[in-house]
């Protein structure tokens, strides 16, 4: 879909058909013969090197879930295969890791086979060529002849044999490699910026005050820290918690890690405001507040995961100022949580003692002891259980060993994963991952990625003058200490195939100053495979346009492929810090959902100059949204959509049928033109599928205002005047 272009419909496809009741009968073990003058001669091939087996592979379609495209390159030859949907014009495409000097495919063929179809190489997955063309295929096994080189090699099937669709028990690739540059090593340490602790490190309160005192009004700082705390109990500590700074358990469960003491966050930089609180962290620890309550006041892209409070957490500053947040999951709180000045907040899978008041938008979803739904007033939103989740990946100490946890897949999920014990998952050791250090290229990156290494950012800035190219199954990116990721001349930040299983979790993007079309991808264009059962997970990734400098995005978040989680991002177009103003950090979009099935649990998205959320894939669910549309808006003219007064802080597109969405709330301040109205905070088409529960706009102190809440329905903010007061709606339609 081209970026910038607001009206155009995204590539739309049906889901996959379901699989075959039957498989046919043995194939023939001879070679496709009748192959008109184009298709090459079988050719004997001396020692030839297999390229392709356990490569990343992808297809234009799946005939069901047990026919997807990396069953045609795991070498299980006539048990496991690709089958494609029941028409032709399909495809299937293996990414050999590097550029290859390509020799021979074979294709194993079973009984649906490719009439006529093209071998085609390219070394980006965009630009393709021909290298073979088969006219009268016959089924069987084709050994067909290759040349030049390639790193994307792909069967682009034209015409089907049989009415079903195109099936490959195997596509192998043969050819070699240039063996260009050293294999890089999995493993090794954590760098200047991790601080590891255990029980007896002397000075750790010292170490801990050294770097907040650092990081405590660093806003838009470099600095990147990391507190790391082994298994044990530590006495009499305050650790204050600053900009981009992350403190953790190096347990397995959060009762390993015991502080008896506190982890803070307050507002005294900011005169007593909490609401620029952003960009930290807390998790896998259990705390004994000294005072019996453990102060947390944060604003947006600042989680507390797998947490055990024993005894209550206050949300809001010292002396109860203002503060915009945030973000539990996985998290036992004993006693109460104060919620106190907070304007919205979310709470996911966790168990709490009890929850004190509410100002604009508290959702719940699977947390025990959460107050049930009585939006309007008190604006609670409750859901029993959360539909789909699966924790953020952590690292923790296995004896002396560094490991990386990946949570389970759960469904209909309530409480902690740990509160019966060890959470259910899988262990992953550190020398699996390239340990991503400052310095560090895109390049360097790539190649640990096409290794088949995971990758572990430490703290630090990295700036990249290419793609990060997340191809494989199962790769987990896991950033320590806000890590962050600077694209240079315009490119993507990051992208991920159309996988199953991926997990990007604890970094920050930051937009360059040049303009990039987007800045992280799930899933190419047109993606279409099944990841029900093992989906793509984005947890504490947070974006960011302008603020730390001039930056520019068209489009900063695109999720292509189906059934992605999406689990606590900010995605923010800066209203301060430097390289701010309507054009200095333009950035149109803020997340474009095309996937279908598609879950946001915790979704932050502002002050985009035009939509701050599109959705166009079928059945997309979100569990709270927080939004403020753009301040800096220069007048009504500028943010003019067609007869349409503004642009919808979160809009599903007409195509959409099915659609579900709970906790939304949309805030205007256009302080540079308070005359300035948005006809409506949400926009959606009304259909019996299409449903919205608990929704509001409000109007910060009359600077500008919201005629309805979605669409036509909901009462104008006008006559609340400079009074601040949401106009609700419960349920739409």
């Amino acid at each position: 879909m081209p970026f910038g272009i607001p009206d155009a419909a995204p590539f739309r496809r049906r889901r996959p058909l379901p699989a075959r009741r039957t498989v046919a009968g043995a194939l023939a073990a001879t070679l496709a013969g009748g192959l008109l003058a184009l298709a090459p001669a079988t050719t004997a091939h001396a020692a030839p090197t297999l390229l392709s087996q356990g490569k990343t592979a992808t297809a234009s379609s799946v005939e069901g879930p047990a026919f997807t495209a990396s069953a045609a390159v795991d070498g299980n030859l006539t048990g496991t295969r690709w089958a494609s949907a029941w028409q032709d014009a399909q495809w299937l495409q293996v990414d050999l890791g590097r550029s290859a000097t390509l020799s021979h495919a074979v294709l194993t063929w079973e009984a649906a086979y490719g009439r006529s179809y093209q071998i085609q190489a390219s070394e980006n997955g965009t630009d393709w060529r021909t290298v073979t063309s088969v006219t009268a295929g016959d089924g069987g096994t084709d050994d067909v002849t290759l040349s030049g080189t390639g790193r994307y090699i792909r069967m682009n099937g034209l015409t089907r044999a049989t009415g079903y669709g195109f099936s490959l028990w195997e596509f192998q690739v043969y050819g070699s490699t240039d063996g260009t540059g050293p294999t890089l090593p999995g493993g090794g340490d954590l760098g200047p910026n991790v601080h590891v602790f255990d029980p007896s490190t002397p000075g750790i309160q010292a170490r801990l005050d050294e770097v907040f005192r650092q990081q405590e009004s660093a806003q838009f700082g470099s600095g990147r820290h990391a507190f790391l705390f082994k298994p044990g109990t530590y006495n009499g500590l305050n650790a204050q918690i600053g900009f981009y700074t992350q403190i953790a358990g190096l347990g397995l469960r959060p009762g390993d890690t015991t502080i008896n003491g506190d982890v803070t966050v307050d507002a005294g930089w900011f005169n007593g405001n909490a609401t620029q609180n952003f960009w930290r962290g807390a998790e896998g620890l259990t705390l004994n507040p000294v005072n019996g309550t453990d102060r947390w006041a944060v604003s947006q892209a600042s989680s507390f995961r797998r947490m055990h409070v024993k005894g209550g957490l206050n949300l809001a500053p010292n002396g109860y100022g203002w503060a915009s947040g945030g973000y539990i999951a996985d998290s036992k709180v004993d006693g109460q949580i104060g919620n106190y000045s907070q304007q919205q907040w979310y709470t996911r899978d966790s168990s709490i003692g009890g929850w004190s008041n509410s100002v604009w938008n508290q959702t719940f979803s699977g947390v025990e002891g959460a107050p049930a739904t009585s939006f309007p007033e008190p604006r609670y939103t409750t859901l029993d259980t959360t539909p789909i989740s699966r924790e953020k990946p952590y690292l923790y100490l296995d004896g002396n060993e560094y490991k990386v946890f990946a949570p389970a897949r759960r469904v209909n999920a309530r409480g902690t994963t740990w509160a019966n014990g060890s959470p259910q998952g899988q262990s992953i050791p550190l020398h699996q991952f390239y340990v991503v250090k400052p310095g560090a290229t895109a390049a360097t990156i790539n190649q640990a990625l096409d290794q088949g290494l995971h990758l572990l950012f430490t703290p630090g800035v990295y700036h990249v003058d290419q793609t990060i190219n997340v191809n494989r199954a199962n790769t987990i990116v896991l950033g320590l200490g806000l890590a962050t990721i600077i694209p240079d001349n315009g490119v993507t930040a990051m992208r991920v195939a159309d996988v199953d299983g991926v997990r990007l979790a604890g970094f920050l993007i930051d937009a360059g100053p040049v303009n990039s079309p987007t800045l992280l991808e799930i899933g190419p264009q047109g993606a279409a495979a099944d990841h029900a059962a093992n989906p793509t997970t984005v947890q504490d990734v947070y974006i960011r346009v302008g603020g730390a400098g001039a930056g520019k995005a068209t489009t900063s978040v695109v999720v292509n492929s189906d059934d992605t989680i999406i689990d606590h991002t900010w995605v923010w177009r800066a209203d301060h810090g430097e390289g701010v103003g309507w054009e200095t950090n333009r950035a149109d979009y803020g997340v474009r959902v095309n996937g279908d099935d598609v879950l946001a649990t915790g979704l932050f998205v502002e002050h985009f100059n035009k939509y701050d959320v599109e959705w166009y894939g079928e059945r997309g669910r979100t569990i709270f949204y927080q939004n403020e549309k753009a301040y800096d808006a220069p007048n009504q003219a500028a943010i003019q959509n067609g007869t349409t007064k503004g642009y919808a802080a979160y809009r599903v597109d007409d195509s959409v049928n099915t659609h579900e969405a709970w906790g939304l709330g949309s805030y205007c301040n256009y302080n540079v033109d308070p005359s300035i109205r948005q006809d409506h905070g949400f926009k959606a088409p009304v259909k019996p599928g299409v449903r919205f529960h608990s929704l509001l706009v409000v109007s910060l102190g009359g600077m500008g205002h919201y005629n309805h809440v979605i669409n036509d329905t909901g009462a104008s903010t006008v006559p609340a005047g400079t009074s601040t007061v949401p106009s609700t709606v419960v349920s739409f339609p």
